[in-house]
């Protein structure tokens, strides 16, 4: 059966930029959830100093919760062969900190979607790198997972691999153990794709997703899509909603990752308006996954 963790998407201003709020408060707060696990983000303020990962570790351990992912933003689409070098090496110390923490997923991105980049050359560029990693990864036993992601924070440009086809072609490009997919059905509106036309493209390679939900403040999905697909900059048109009152299916998300045999791990990206709306997200999925992930022996009663 899946397994719940969360991720601070209310606190990233607090853990990441000021300071505010201590890794060790964003703990407690989180111990208060039905949850089993905390993603962890390579750029909290904390984790600049390497002597602190075993200790936060220890923490989230004894409050009965574990590490199992870690979110970090490669760009291996940059045309100079130096840059894509230093970024894999980012990319092996976000692995060693994985491990460091405990975890086994470490998120990877195919980098920022340039104007004179073509799509082929982009693919090449982005599979190279991931693949150069894919060895450093198997030694820690971490998987590697690519999301279907809209843009990092301090990139110029939106994800390269952010439009359907072109996900899918990286995701192909790379058959390796250590290697799967990280869904995000909120991210394809932010594309203009159909979360769940992705989903059945990659099903059979997805091992973790992050759970949101977006809504439109106006108009349709159609004009999302005709007016801001694929745009610079988020969709106006789309905000952040508690999960399970947006636009997402999860039932039928659900049932496609059950058929797959999915149990890995689900990392709630949501509570935006702070711990008692990601509460309510926290119930919202268990529900849900107890309704398409019924016990072993119990799906034929």
């Amino acid at each position: 059966m899946p397994r719940l963790a969360a991720f601070p998407k209310a606190y990233m201003q607090a853990l990441c930029k000021d300071g505010s709020m201590t890794l060790s408060q964003w703990f407690d707060l989180a111990e208060t959830l039905d949850i089993d696990g905390l993603e962890f983000y390579a750029g909290f303020l904390e984790m600049r100093d390497e002597s602190n990962w075993p200790g936060f570790r220890r923490q989230v351990e004894d409050r009965g919760m574990v590490i199992p992912m870690l979110c970090c933003s490669p760009d291996f689409t940059h045309p100079d062969r130096s840059f894509r070098e230093s970024e894999i090496e980012k990319q092996k110390g976000w692995i060693r900190m994985t491990h460091a923490l405990g975890g086994r997923y470490c998120r990877v991105l195919s980098g920022q979607r340039r104007p004179e980049l073509s799509t082929t050359e982009g693919v090449r560029l982005a599979a190279e790198s991931i693949q150069s990693c894919l060895p450093f990864a198997a030694e820690h036993d971490v998987t590697l997972i690519l999301e279907n992601h809209y843009k990092d924070d301090f990139w110029e440009y939106p994800e390269f691999a952010q439009k359907i086809d072109v996900f899918c072609d990286l995701v192909a490009a790379i058959d390796d153990p250590n290697f799967g997919v990280n869904y995000d059905p909120s991210n394809a509106f932010l594309a203009g794709d159909d979360p769940l036309e992705l989903l059945r493209r990659v099903s059979d390679r997805v091992v973790t997703m992050h759970a949101s939900d977006r809504y439109l403040l106006e108009g349709t999905l159609e004009d999302l899509r005709r007016e801001e697909g694929g745009s610079v900059g988020y969709a106006k048109r789309l905000s952040h909603g508690e999960i399970g009152k947006g636009l997402n299916d999860y039932d039928a998300i659900f049932s496609e990752l059950h058929s797959k045999g999915f149990d890995g791990w689900i990392s709630i990206e949501d509570g935006v308006e702070g711990i008692d709306q990601l509460r309510r997200s926290v119930l919202f999925l268990r529900r849900k996954i107890a309704e398409h992930f019924p016990p072993a022996g119990f799906e034929d009663a």
